[in-house]
This record gives structure tokens, sequence and C-alpha cells, in this order.
């Protein structure tokens, strides 16, 4: 082993390891070279799925520190939890997660938003593998939990951490509690934790107040909110932060004057709010259209010494253009100037939009011609081009743009309003929105020609006109020339982005070209670009969709092998197409082999193979794997129930039908009309016609309505159960919902009636049938039930008259007539 660690170039165990972020590793004594993490991290983003010799010579040298410093060196969150779980497999080599490692993968699910795999990683820290936090390392956690509201799961972890003493609560630990509930608006719970606080003895500062004060904004509980404000105003705990805390919640709720009256209050007081708080109100006020308002605050951010950025002439500019004051929107223009602010075309835009007349482009034309601003000029100019593109007027922004190109080489051809103004070459912005303009129009081919102008009056494009052109290309499936695009970037030394290369990967898989699709994705991951989901999915549902399955399975085999892991979605699809052509022991190994890998299924992965699995009478299988479900955390759907309860039902095993019921309603899972149809049906299949009523009972008493079809499973049933009195009640209250029943429902009546030898109800049904406008054709399976009828109908004295009457009005076939000789 030490032969093969040197080989790798892996330095001494004892070397020094680099000093890792305080925040999460306070704690290394032990100490070694930075080198060894960089081979590690190395080895496994060539051998991601946690597989090879090379990456198992380090499983006797991890420890905390090192597991530390390598999941924040990995570039991806899916590699950190690969990472991470390999890591956790290593039991035999004495390896444990500490607290430091938890808080390090629990901080990189936070901040990419993966929310399911943090829940997973903590309920893996509290169940299967407990370890000791210190209060500083929990307060981390929960603050990572909160971060991406996940206020319940943060409040659990609490408790378990405390329950099994894995770590002491204290002050700090609680306030990080508080912050998490109080950003998801938890105020009872905040309330509860809070009453714990005073138990303790514990004196509450700002940090422990300031997120009460939160939660109680963000519950609308202003009163409340108010109160604790004027407790910590008395204790001098006030400070800027909970000031703008009530502030933002007054905007937020749309109590502007309140808002203000506080701002107004803290300067009294000797505060300031920060800038960021001061553009935040400034765009609330704005947002409930109060710009008096937001000018006022706007003139006291200026006074405070702040200068107000672009986006905040932007949002104010935009507010008195919507309230109709376009002239304090110029005037404010003008002030940018004083400030040294730039205006943007989106300024311009919306200033331009505000006047129909356009009166105001000379206005603004004229002040540049002062200044001789010839970069404000055009961007004026460019926000014409976007007002005409915007208002779908692509054919006159293509004009002014070419009116714009003239102008530098002859006298051009003006329009009236252009006539007397001075044009200004166009740079690469106002191609690009025209462009743009172009393809969204459709117009893709006279979009080529304003980019091949482009390149030849103002040089190589931006990356984004690049990506906007291939991107077009793609959707009308012109890959060859999406490709020389691509091939035009790279000569012009334009680097591609993720963008790029999934367009043309996007067209690929929309023409189902797997080989071609490969090829890109081992350009893709040369490039370090992931695939697309929806792209890759996309692939797997044609091939499945068109029987290619196994195909689609090898795809998703070569993603794999080129380092790319496919989402859940795709595999659903690939299981979907296998159970197809009835490749469903290949499903059930793809499932059983995601399980293995470290994927989790999730429930609709699991439905469709217990589909599969249900479709070939396989049920004791698919009811295992229902327990599976339960076993990983998952909470079997509606669906998954209905699916094993319909075969139990077809296998003529509707006992065990019933005790899914039963367990859908002890885990809180309502069965649909779905569900109480199939057993309805069931019941009645068995013969057991009393079952099947108090099963429907049962429904109407939990407020499931029956729909069209539930209504025809019973009525249906009742009738092969020899109640046609029964199934005739259900029909007519069928009728009174509105309802139509199927013509088989008639002939069910009518066998039923004869069966039970009465004629006169039978022939009532058979009169609804006929008026209905249903008779069977001469080689339905019904048709030797309806002659036999009326066979019957014709030879008895009591319906012989009806039948005439029928006869007479057409409404029986001809040759039925002849059979029964009317």
């Amino acid at each position: 082993m030490a032969v093969a660690i040197q080989k790798l170039k892996i330095p001494s165990i004892f070397s020094v390891i680099a000093k890792l972020s305080y925040s999460r590793s306070p704690h290394n004594n032990l100490h070694y070279d930075s080198s060894v993490a960089d081979n590690l991290v190395s080895v496994f983003t060539q051998q991601p799925n946690a597989a090879g010799p090379e990456l198992n010579l380090f499983a006797p040298i991890l420890t905390p520190p090192l597991v530390e410093s390598v999941l924040t060196r990995l570039p991806t969150w899916k590699l950190a939890l690969s990472f991470f779980q390999w890591a956790s497999d290593q039991h035999q080599y004495g390896y444990r997660h500490n607290c430091y490692t938890y808080n390090t993968i629990a901080s990189i699910f936070s901040r990419s938003r993966q929310t399911t795999h943090l829940k997973t990683v903590v309920k893996q820290l509290v169940e299967s593998a407990p370890c000791s936090f210190t209060p500083g390392a929990l307060g981390f956690l929960i603050r990572c939990l909160g971060e991406v509201g996940l206020a319940q799961e943060a409040h659990h972890l609490f408790d378990e951490m405390r329950v099994k003493g894995l770590c002491v609560p204290n002050v700090y630990c609680y306030n990080c509690l508080l912050e998490a509930l109080s950003k998801a608006g938890e105020v009872d719970l905040v309330e509860a934790r809070l009453e714990e606080m005073k138990g303790f003895g514990w004196e509450f500062d700002k940090f422990t107040l300031t997120p009460v004060v939160q939660a109680y904004c963000k519950a609308r509980r202003f009163d409340q909110a108010l109160r604790v404000y004027d407790g910590m105003k008395e204790k001098g705990l006030i400070d800027a932060r909970v000031c703008s805390v009530l502030a933002l919640s007054f905007s937020k709720w749309g109590d502007v004057d309140k808002a203000f009256e506080l701002v107004e209050r803290m300067d009294g007081q000797g505060m300031r709010l920060s800038e960021k708080t001061f553009c935040v109100l400034i765009h609330g006020f704005v947002k409930e259209d109060r710009v008096d308002r937001a000018l006022q605050l706007f003139e006291k951010m200026c006074r405070v010494g702040f200068t107000p950025p672009v986006s905040l002439f932007d949002v104010l500019i935009g507010g008195l253009c919507k309230s109709n004051d376009a002239q304090r929107a110029l005037s404010l223009l003008s002030e940018m100037k004083q400030f040294g602010v730039a205006p943007d075309i989106g300024i311009f835009t919306k200033l331009i939009s505000a006047f129909p007349d356009r009166s105001v482009i000379t206005k603004l034309l004229e002040e540049v011609l002062e200044d001789k601003e010839e970069k404000i000029l055009v961007l004026i100019y460019n926000a014409v081009l976007t007002c005409y593109v915007n208002e779908g007027q692509v054919d006159e922004a293509c004009r002014l743009l070419q009116m714009m190109i003239q102008s530098k080489f002859t006298d051009v051809q003006m329009d009236d309003f252009f006539k007397d103004k001075r044009l200004v070459f166009p740079n690469a912005a106002s191609f690009s929105i025209v462009i743009d303009g172009l393809l969204t129009n459709g117009q893709l081919d006279l979009a080529l020609s304003l980019f091949n102008d482009l390149k030849q009056f103002v040089g190589w494009p931006s990356v984004l006109i690049y990506n906007n052109l291939i991107n077009g290309l793609c959707d009308y499936d012109r890959l060859d020339e999406s490709r020389e695009l691509l091939r035009d970037m790279k000569e012009s030394e334009i680097e591609p982005t993720h963008f790029t290369y999934n367009s043309i990967y996007g067209c690929l898989c929309k023409r189902k070209d797997v080989v071609g699709a490969i090829d890109m994705l081992k350009v893709m991951r040369a490039c370090g670009h992931e695939p697309w989901i929806k792209n890759s999915t996309l692939l797997v549902k044609e091939l499945c969709d068109r029987g290619r399955a196994v195909e689609a399975c090898d795809f998703l085999d070569s993603m794999v092998q080129l380092g790319f892991l496919p989402d859940i979605v795709s595999y659903s699809a690939a299981m979907g197409g296998l159970i197809k052509i009835q490749e469903v022991d290949r499903a059930l190994n793809l499932l059983r082999d995601l399980c293995s890998r470290g994927h989790c299924p999730d429930v609709v992965a699991f439905n469709i193979v217990i589909r599969g699995l249900c479709k070939v009478n396989r049920v004791a299988e698919a009811e295992k794997l229902l327990d599976e479900i339960v076993v990983k955390g998952l909470c079997p759907s509606v669906v998954t129930y209905s699916l094993l309860i319909d075969s139990w039902c077809k296998s003529g095993s509707v006992d065990r039908a019933m005790s899914l019921l039963s367990k859908m309603s002890e885990e809180d899972r309502e069965p649909n009309v779905v569900t109480y149809s199939t057993l309805v049906d069931g019941f009645c299949r068995e013969e057991r016609p009393d079952d099947a009523l108090l099963v429907w009972k049962e429904m109407e008493r939990k407020g499931c309505s029956p729909n069209r079809v539930a209504f025809m499973a019973l009525i249906y049933g009742l009738c092969i159960c020899k109640r046609p009195s029964a199934a005739l009640h259900y029909l007519r209250e069928m009728e009174l919902k509105e309802m139509k029943p199927d013509s088989f429902i008639y002939i069910a009546l009518l066998s039923a009636f004869l069966s039970d030898m009465d004629l006169a109800s039978a022939f009532e049904i058979f009169k609804e049938m006929v008026y209905s406008g249903f008779f069977p054709e001469s080689h339905d399976k019904s048709y030797p039930v309806v002659m036999d009828a009326i066979d019957k109908f014709s030879k008895d004295h009591r319906t012989s008259s009806g039948m005439k009457v029928l006869s007479e009005e057409g409404k029986l076939p001809t040759h039925c007539l002849i059979n029964v000789g009317l």
C-alpha cells in the first residue's frame, strides 16, 4: 500500500494540512499536508462513483479534518455528496464523521439549496450515526437549516440533540433556532422557545429579541412586535437592525406611512438606515405606488451621504413614468449627472415608453448634442430600438438600425421623425436588441443576416449573441448551422458557455441522436459543463416512447461513465420504458442498482416499478416495494396504494386490498375516488355487494364525491350480484347529478332484471336505452342479450303493446323487427 501511495505522489500523512475556515474547524491540532486533500480530490473527481483501487488507498488515512478539507475543495455539491457517503462507509478503518464534517456538508447543501439531501444528512445524524456537537457547531447547523427554510427540521434536530445528550444547548443555540423559526414565520414555536429560555432564567439580549420581532412582523401581529420593540427600547437594546426589520415589514405589508414614520423616529434617535435598507424600502414604496414617500426617502438617503445606485434611479423613474409624472422623471435624470451616475438603457427605455408620441426622444437627443456624449447617444437609440421590439414593431427596429449603419458611410434617406436628428453608428448591443427581436418573431434568416453585418461593421459578437442564434437554430432543427457557429466562436477565441453546448445537446436529444449526444457530452465533460436534465430526460423519454428503452438505459450508463449523474426523472422514464416492452425484471434491477449506488429514488420512480409488477401479477413483490418506500423515509402516495389495491382486487384478494385501505388511514393518506371505486368493483367481483355498499358509504362519509366512473362501477357490480333494484337506485342518483352512463350499464340492468324475471322493469330500462340512442350493432357482444329481450317483450302481453309503439316510432332497427315478427 505504501508503494501505491508513493506512486500517487501523496505526501506523508504527518505533513501539515492547510488551515481551514474558523466557522467549521477551530479544532485542528493534528495537521496534514494540503496536497493529501488535493490528491484525494483529484482521484475522487475521476472516480465519482466511489469505486476503484486508487480511491480505496485513501480509506486507512481518513480523518475528519481531511474529509472536511476535501469537501470544501470539491467543485459541485453532487461530488461532495458522493464523497461524504463514501467516507461514511469506511467504518472498517475506524473512520467516523464528527460535528465539523457534518457542518461542512450541511453548509454545502444549504448554499446550493439542496434541501432533500440536507434533511437526509440531519436524519442520519440523529438516528443512524449520532455524534456529539458543541453548542457553537449545533448553532451553525441550525442556521444552515434556517437559510433554506427548514425550520421544522431545525426545531426537531434541536430537541433530538438535547434529549439524546449529544449537545447541551446554550443561549447561542437558542438564538440561532429563534432566527431559523422567525425566518419561516413559525411564530408559535418562537414563543414556545422563548418561554423555555425564561424558564432557565436567561437574560434576553438583542440577538434573542430581534428574531421575535421579525416573527411577529411576518405574522402581521404588529401590536405584539411593537410591544417587544418597546421592551427592547426600555432596556437600551434597540439598534438600527431591529428598526429596519420593523420598517421593512411595514413596507412589505403595504403600510408605507408607518414604515416612513419609523424611519423618521430613527433619525430622531441618531440611528441611520443602511444603504441596502434604504434601497429596499424605496423599491417597496414604489411597488405600493407611493412614489411621493419613495422620493422623500431618496432625498434623506442623499442627505446622509449615500450615492444612489443606478438601479434606484431606475425604479424611481419607472414609478414616476407609471404615475404619468414624466417631467419629474426627466428632472431626476438630470440629477443623475450631479451624482456622476450614468443612465442605462433601462432608464431611457422607461422614459421613451412614457411618451406615446416619442417627443421625449427629441429632448434626450438635444441634451446629448450639447454635451457631445456619443456613448449616451447610442444608449438612447438602443432604448428606441428596445421600445420598437417590445411593442412588436420589429420591422421599424430593423429600419432604424439600417439607418444607423448607413449614416457612417452615405447620405441615408431618413423617415420623417429622424430626418432632423443626429444619428450615431450602432454598437454590438444595438445589433443584439434587434437580433433578439427577430429571433422572438421567428425571423431567423434576417437575424443571421444582421449577425453578419455585426461582424463586418462592429467586430466579433458577444457570447450572448452567439448563444441566442445557436439556440434559435437548434429550435428550428438547423443543427449543422449551429455547429458552424460554434466553430466560429472557437476560432474567434470566444469561449462557449454551458448554454451554448446545451442548446446543441438539446437539439441532438430531440433528434434522438444517441451517438451525437454522447459525443457532445464528452466535449462538455472536457470543458467542465453539466448537461441540462431536461435534455437528457427528453432523449430517454423519446427513445422509450419508440420502444428503445434498452438503448435509453445504455445512454444513461454512458452518462455515468463520463462522470455525469443523471436525474431520477431520467431513470424513472427509463424504467417506465422497460416496463412498456415487458422488461419488468430489468426495470426492477435498475431501481435496485440506483439504491445501491447512493441515489434516492422518489415515490414516482417506485410507483412506476410497482405498476409494472402489478401488471404481471407480481403483487407480493410490489407490496415489498411499498415497505421499502417507508424504510427509506419516503411517504407512499395515494397512487402507490391505489395500484396495489387494484391488483389485489383483480387477483381476488379483496381483503388484502382492504387492509391497505386501513393502512392509508393510519398514515393520513386520504383515498381518492379511484381507490374507492376499485374496492367497490373488487367486492362486487367477489359477489359481496353488501361490503361494496359499505365502502361506498364510507367514501361519501369521508366527503369524497363519486364521479361517473365510480357510479358505473357500483351499478355494474350490483347488476352482476343480482341486485338490479339497488343498481337502478344508484342510476337514478347518478342522473340527478347530471351524469350520463355508458350503454353497457343499460345492458347490465336489462340482463339483471330479465334474470330476476322482472319483465316490466326490464322493459322500462330497454325503453330508456332506445330513447337515449343506444342500440348494439350485430357484431357487439351485447347484441344477443338485447335480441333475447326483444323476443321476450314481444311475446309477453304486458310489454308487447309497448314494443309495437317503439316499432311505429321507428326506434328499433328493421332487422330486429323481422327477427321477432313485428
